[in-house]
């Protein structure tokens, strides 16, 4: 195994792990906690859950149009507009549920591609090349360092470094 499929099977693994991330922070919620906005005057825990599921809507059609389609450009969403026009002060568990749902059948297709498939790729506006590769080692982390700035935004100690 090269060092790019050993790379490739720990991202997998963390990729596997986000949505119990989230969970595991969440255990330690309540509504009081979820909404405190941070002293820097970041997003509250549940604008973060809301961001989460939004985020990985938009990756779930990366990957399915970077394997479907001939390198495509991909879409940059507004994300401070996404927090200002889709109610980021509801309730969370639609948003939770998306976000489980979706990262599973990412990883159901993730785990059956073969290595040409592995290289399609397309173009970020902002990164340039992007191929399935990168977008693992975004979507891996992804989920863990929201779970990270959740966390501080509840006022909770941080977990111990990965």
């Amino acid at each position: 195994m090269d060092a790019r499929q050993t790379d490739r099977k720990g991202q997998l693994a963390r990729f596997r792990t986000g949505y119990a991330s989230l969970e595991a922070v969440l255990a330690e919620a309540s509504d009081v906690t979820l909404d405190p906005r941070p002293a820097d005057g970041g997003w509250t825990a549940r604008e973060v859950v809301h961001h989460l599921a939004d985020m990985e809507v938009h990756a779930y059609i990366r990957l399915r149009r970077l394997l479907v389609e001939d390198r495509p450009v991909l879409h940059v969403p507004d994300e401070p507009a996404y927090a200002r026009k889709l109610q980021y002060d509801r309730p969370i568990s639609a948003s939770l549920a998306v976000v489980r749902a979706v990262r599973q059948s990412s990883l159901e297709i993730l785990e059956g591609l073969t290595p040409e498939e592995w290289s399609r790729a397309g173009t970020h506006p902002k990164i340039g090349d992007y191929d399935i590769g990168r977008w693992l080692q975004i979507y891996s982390e992804h989920p863990h360092d929201h779970a990270d700035q959740m966390r501080a935004a509840m006022g909770l100690p941080p977990l111990v470094p990965r």
